[in-house]
């Protein structure tokens, strides 16, 4: 599926625009490509400060959000590059701290095309290369204490597994997505998110099932990389109040994150985990136990606050948005959604990409809601809502369309103070954001 961007910024759009017209338009992965565009550009992916490199199904950019935590806690700055962004391309490339601005990245975007070449001379960089590229070439000219660098796709072909020695790699959760890509069998996916071990490089893990703990284990002995485990090597407990992690010779007792759901306390003790089995950058205790409260990623069981969208509920109503766009992440969001309703009515407002498994979503989220409102994804191949509503009814959930979110919004306004939640695509989330004007920072 492939990736989109627009920028109201005339000379971003201008780059974004050749970048589809020189680009394959489509996710192919290997590292030859960014390889050589890399070393075009003078190699900037070797003269990045201390790196944490991170990859996994589900939850790796909230485990990015806890690692930054951290590190600013400990006054350090930190770059950071994720994927996708929600409304503004800019999202994906933090410099020091700050989202880059839009001078910036045109400038970046223009020099790293002009690397790529066109024609016979043309590498055919893809969206994520060229963004890839972007992202190492700023890092490298601005400094910082550390760069914290999400997997795009995968672990193994990702562009993102040029940098040939960062200060730890870890693994959030697993679960089935990308499958064209990664293979149709869980094992298989462990086995390609592990493909970003390095040799002498922590690999800090979660606990997963024998077979995928296994095919990591192997993965990471190949590349002469040690593992760190969940429930071998850590571990971390979640009360109601406080999420206590320890490790042979330490232990520390932190706030549940704000950041809501009981999967989140999992990502911050990951973040954790990291933190300590590194050895590049000074991280105090204070410093982790602050990056329960500092960290934010928006369209992760977010709240939305006042504003255009949100205000087309009636009086009492809460707009709650989350990707939610496989059934991995779609089990810990019914858990949480349960736990926020406290037994009011709950909308469920859902769009999703037309190669994602709506049927395994709406499985898991069924249960939680009394009624869902099916629309359509604006911009990108989706799941015909009228086929979403069916599911929902084979379901025993009574479901309705919308043509797009304020007129689903609408529809939930004549129940009497329901909690919505929009869910189904991050893409879906950002149109949400941006008509609510709530942009993330």
């Amino acid at each position: 599926m492939p990736d989109h961007a627009t920028s109201t910024d005339p000379a971003v759009q201008q780059q974004l625009d050749r970048v589809w017209a020189l680009s394959p338009g489509a996710d192919i992965l290997g590292l030859d490509r960014i390889t050589t565009l890399l070393a075009r550009l003078g190699d900037p992916h070797l003269a990045l400060p201390p790196v944490f490199h991170v990859a996994g199904t589900n939850g790796k950019g909230s485990t990015c959000a806890f690692l930054r935590a951290g590190l600013e806690a400990a006054g350090h700055d930190v770059h950071v590059f994720s994927s996708p962004h929600l409304v503004r391309f800019n999202e994906r490339i933090r410099i020091a701290g700050r989202l880059i601005d839009d001078a910036a990245l045109a400038a970046l975007l223009s020099e790293v095309l002009d690397a790529a070449g066109a024609g016979a001379d043309g590498i055919g960089a893809s969206f994520f290369e060229v963004t890839t590229a972007a992202a190492f070439l700023a890092f490298a000219r601005t400094p910082a204490a550390a760069a914290i660098v999400e997997v795009g796709l995968g672990g193994r072909l990702d562009a993102t597994n040029v940098i040939p020695r960062p200060a730890v790699t870890g693994i959030a959760a697993l679960g089935m997505d990308h499958e064209a890509f990664l293979g149709t069998r869980i094992v298989d996916i462990a086995g390609e998110k592990a493909g970003i071990a390095k040799p002498g490089v922590p690999l800090v893990t979660m606990n997963y099932p024998a077979p995928c703990r296994a095919r990591i284990a192997a993965v990471a002995e190949n590349a002469g990389a040690p593992v760190i485990a969940r429930n071998a090597d850590w571990w971390s407990e979640t009360a109601r109040q406080t999420m206590r992690y320890r490790d042979r010779g330490f232990a520390v007792v932190a706030h549940r994150p704000r950041l809501v759901g009981p999967h989140q306390s999992r990502n911050l003790a990951l973040a954790i985990a990291m933190l300590r089995h590194q050895g590049d950058v000074a991280i105090p205790e204070a410093a982790m136990r602050a990056a329960a409260d500092w960290a934010q990623w928006p369209a992760r069981m977010q709240r939305l606050g006042g504003g255009p969208l949100h205000d087309r509920l009636p009086a009492g109503g809460e707009l709650w948005l989350d990707g939610a766009h496989n059934p991995s992440a779609a089990r810990p969001v019914a858990r949480a959604l349960r736990t926020i309703a406290g037994g009011r009515p709950v909308v469920l407002v859902l769009g999703m990409l037309a190669n994602k498994d709506a049927r395994g979503v709406l499985r898991l989220l069924a249960p939680a809601v009394s009624r869902i409102v099916a629309v359509p994804v604006p911009g990108h191949a989706c799941h015909a809502p009228a086929m979403l509503a069916a599911l929902a009814a084979e379901l025993g959930v009574a479901g309705g369309v919308a043509d797009d979110l304020p007129q689903a919004l609408d529809l939930a306004a004549n129940i009497d103070a329901p909690v919505v939640l929009i869910a189904g695509s991050l893409y879906l989330a950002g149109e949400a954001l941006r008509l609510n004007d709530e942009y993330p920072n």
